[in-house]
């Protein structure tokens, strides 16, 4: 038997084809029982049968084998669970005969608080905490529920039967054949699924009001959330609906399933969950209230839907071969979830917003331990890993890139092939490469080759010399040291205007080009005589590619005209900030040309140039503060005076008609402005919550700007005053709404006592808190309260460890602790803490946030070479 351990895969003998499952949860006592017969075709000589199961006890005795020409059931004499490579190896007598026979199996398990597997959430009804029975089974979790083989490329049908309490809503990922009442439980079964793969399998039990609708063909579309809560489903069942149809015509394949239910669970890890049919959601990412939800909520609820539902067919119809693949699902699903959502809201500009996407892909992906977007999965253990801004955002940014390339049109009549050559069966990267590469004619394989194998992205640096642009490609990296790597780059480039525009390749390291033959102009030469010349080269034009560009002084120059005279789009603003902030970071240019760069944004009102600019002034602050407090007092007031115009135009109550993003920009920006302690913006941001605390339906503090006024109050609090942050806790503990609980969570810890920030932490770790929200208290701890996280981090490590350790969300609370910090010695620190207490399923995040801290480090041992930087900052506030 010892042959099958410390394998990543299966053996190949067996293949099933078909579940029979029945399961009775018990949700007073959590724990469960159920039966499997699987329709299993032997395919090898084995006296073996080998499927995973995990945290589950099976009935010895109930094991048994039919072959398919006997009616006799063959009992396996061994039946031993590998629990710490999740694998069940039954051993028969004798060699099984070949086809499909029929294995039967028992089994018992508990109901666990783990967020994975079969396991309970809790809720409220009038007044009396209930438990519901919810399944999460992506990735590999399917086997705490049932013994399965549990691999993507291992798809079979499955017919559902549950035996619950009669009172309650019992769904799966079919609709309901039949309920049978016997006393006061109800045995209820459903229709047999198509074929899937088990990651996809969904159980939900438990009380719950729902909204329903239909797609234009008659597909039924509901919504279910907790009691009392319908009305909040209303949205999302608007946007679900619709999606569906747009999706039906442009994946040329109509949905494959009766029904569509999508629903809320109070707790949950991720944000959401694709299963075949039954789609389950946290709270804040499907529910959306009229009254007290912010426009970033809707549009929240609005992309994840979308997301969601686009699974329906990338994922779930057509379904990677092995987790290497997980980019496939992740990075196509948030692509088209842009698509999507521009369709139904094109007021939001929302391929505007994808930047940020964009952006946090190429932050992770600029570190040394980043991974490719094919990233090799040898064990279970590691997937939940890869889960992360390379597969989600790195994917979707080289799909648009290619989508770019190579024109829609030819992109979706490709797309449409590649579903239904590989519907209801298992693709890899290149079968997509192959499918693009016959509909367009173009070399796709060797072209996205360079993106998905090998991780990593260029830096293209460019240069005007004697006529010629000189452009040349090297692996960028935030650390700033040299990289291994080269790209088959699509370079587009404007020059002077967007109707001068050239695309090409560069496939080399470098290359040269005559200006005038390239664009039929030449570029100004910085001398102030023009000459004719255009004034300013931009390169990737609309970001469209997933990489940086250096541009030399004079270029640079250009630009920075360019974008205060508004001649460049939004998109093309965003992008020479932010990789002006990345190379900033990555020390190949200046602080002092960055904020030099940033003060020709004072007039900006663009929602996603601003929300950028906003993150980005949060992370300078931050380092410089570890420089010097006279510079970040400095650097804070300039911010202020950069984002006051912003302010002053959007003011602080919502105007008649404004848009959704002015919505979104406003809150954002007082919120920056709270953060950076404006004396004007904290005062009015009191007074306005006071307002609210005295009336909750105030009109005085709508839901946009309710997170900077929670901000500003907690800059005001300290150990001697702390009435605001207990002002805070009592509307936090006062609100059923999951999105108001986060936005106060997200608030907390900004904090600049770190008494206060103390108390934060320890106060995320009560029962007050749900384990799936915790991690919100971290995002936001103040630069005072960095040292007080790092020692509560070590001091609750075993509990948190107990409490997160089998789930992502551990990683969470490793990177928003660690990442922060500034310092070679407490990089040294960290490393010692974690030598004897890391596992597999949090070594990268580890070496990741020790690499930021070294980064950071750098950061601030450059900056301080830099000399006149106080009076530059002076000079530019005064500006």
């Amino acid at each position: 038997m010892d042959q099958f351990k410390g394998q990543p895969r299966l053996p190949k003998f067996a293949v099933p084809k078909r579940y029979d499952l029945r399961l009775n949860p018990d949700l007073i006592a959590c724990t469960f029982t159920g039966t499997v017969a699987i329709d299993l075709d032997i395919v090898a000589d084995t006296r073996f049968i080998v499927l995973n199961a995990a945290d589950l006890s099976v009935n010895d005795a109930s094991v048994s084998f039919t072959p398919p020409t006997s009616s006799k059931a063959l009992a396996a004499p061994k039946v031993v669970l590998f629990e710490e490579d999740e694998i069940l190896v039954l051993e028969f007598s004798e060699i099984l005969p070949h086809g499909v026979g029929v294995l039967e199996l028992g089994f018992n398990g508990v109901l666990n608080d783990k967020m994975k597997g079969f396991y309970r959430s809790t809720y409220e009804h009038n007044g009396e905490k209930k438990n519901m029975a919810v399944t999460q089974f992506e990735p590999a979790d399917a086997r705490r529920c049932f013994p399965c083989w549990d691999e993507p490329a291992c798809k079979a049908t499955f017919k559902i039967t549950l035996e619950v309490p009669a009172d309650l809503v019992a769904l799966s990922n079919m609709p309901v054949t039949e309920e049978k009442l016997n006393g006061n439980v109800k045995i209820v079964s459903y229709q047999e699924s198509p074929i899937m793969s088990t990651y996809l399998v969904a159980i939900v039990v438990g009380l719950f009001d729902y909204v329903e609708d239909h797609t234009s063909d008659g597909v039924k579309v509901r919504v279910y959330c907790q009691v009392g809560k319908a009305d909040q489903g209303r949205f999302a069942l608007h946007v679900g609906a619709k999606t569906l149809d747009l999706f039906k015509e442009y994946f040329a394949v109509p949905y494959p399933l009766p029904k569509m239910d999508m629903i809320a669970i109070p707790d949950f890890a991720a944000g959401a969950m694709e299963n075949y049919g039954l789609v389950t959601y946290r709270e804040t990412a499907l529910l959306y209230d009229e009254q007290h939800s912010a426009a970033s909520n809707k549009q929240r609820v609005a992309t994840v839907v979308a997301h969601e539902l686009a699974h329906q067919w990338f994922g779930n119809l057509v379904t990677m071969e092995w987790w290497t693949h997980l980019w496939l699902n992740e990075g196509f699903a948030t692509w088209v979830s842009y698509l999507a959502t521009d369709s139904l809201f094109p007021e939001w500009k929302i391929w505007t917003q994808f930047l940020d996407e964009s952006t946090e892909g190429l932050r992770l992906d600029g570190l040394e331990e980043s991974h490719p977007i094919e990233v090799e999965v040898n064990h279970a253990a590691e997937i939940d890993e890869i889960f992360d801004a390379i597969s989600y955002r790195k994917g979707a940014s080289v799909i648009r890139m290619l989508q770019s390339y190579l024109g829609a049109e030819v992109f979706q009549k490709s797309l449409a092939a590649y579903i239904k050559n590989h519907a209801y069966s298992n693709a890899k990267t290149e079968d997509l490469w192959s499918a693009m590469e016959a509909g367009s004619g173009e070399p796709v394989n060797k072209l996205m080759h360079s993106w998905t194998k090998q991780m990593g992205y260029p830096v293209v640096s460019a240069k005007i010399k004697d006529g010629k642009l000189e452009l040349e490609q090297s692996r960028f990296l935030s650390s700033g040291s040299p990289g291994e790597g080269q790209w088959i780059v699509p370079v587009t480039l404007c020059c002077g205007s967007y109707d001068v525009r050239k695309n090409f390749l560069l496939e080399s390291k470098s290359e040269a080009y005559d200006l005038k033959e390239l664009l039929g102009c030449s570029i100004a030469d910085g001398s102030g005589k023009n000459n004719g010349a255009c004034s300013w080269i931009k390169i990737n034009v609309d970001q469209a590619g997933f990489y940086k560009v250096k541009y030399d002084d004079s270029l640079a120059a250009g630009l920075r005209n360019a974008t205060e005279s508004k001649s460049l789009t939004s998109i093309d603003r965003y992008g020479i900030l932010d990789d002006s902030f990345a190379l900033s970071m990555a020390r190949q240019q200046s602080l002092a040309s960055l904020l030099t760069l940033i003060s020709a944004y004072k007039e900006e009102l663009e929602y996603t140039v601003l929300s950028n600019l906003i993150a980005i002034s949060y992370k300078v602050v931050k380092i410089v503060a570890d420089v010097n407090q006279e510079l970040m007092s400095g650097i804070k007031h300039f911010f202020i005076g950069v984002f006051q115009f912003a302010a002053e135009k959007l003011g602080w109550d919502p105007k008649q008609g404004e848009s959704h993003l002015d919505a979104m920009l406003r809150g954002e920006v007082l919120t920056a402005l709270a953060a950076f302690g404006h004396d004007e913006t904290l005062k009015e941001a009191v007074r306005r919550f006071d307002a609210y605390l005295a009336d909750r339906n105030t009109s005085l503090l709508p839901p946009d700007i309710r997170r900077a006024a929670y901000v500003a109050v907690m800059q005001r609090a300290n150990k001697s005053d702390k009435s605001g942050y207990e002002s805070l806790l009592r509307v936090y503990r006062e609100t059923d709404l999951s999105q108001e609980k986060t936005r106060i969570l997200g608030s907390l810890a900004s904090c600049p006592d770190p008494v206060i920030v103390q108390d934060v932490l320890n106060f995320i770790l009560s029962d007050e808190v749900r384990n799936q929200d915790a991690v919100y208290g971290l995002s936001g701890v103040s630069w005072e309260g960095r040292e007080v996280a790092w020692k509560w981090l070590q001091e609750k490590w075993e509990y948190i460890e107990k409490t997160w350790g089998s789930g992502f969300l551990l990683t969470r609370f490793i990177s928003a602790v660690v990442s922060p910090f500034a310092s070679f010695e407490k990089a040294k620190e960290v490393e010692e803490y974690f030598a004897t207490r890391t596992k597999p399923s949090m070594a990268r995040t580890l070496k990741q946030s020790m690499e930021r801290v070294h980064i950071n480090a750098n950061w601030v041992e450059s900056i301080k070479k830099e000399e006149n930087l106080t009076q530059l900052v002076a000079q530019l506030s005064s500006n």
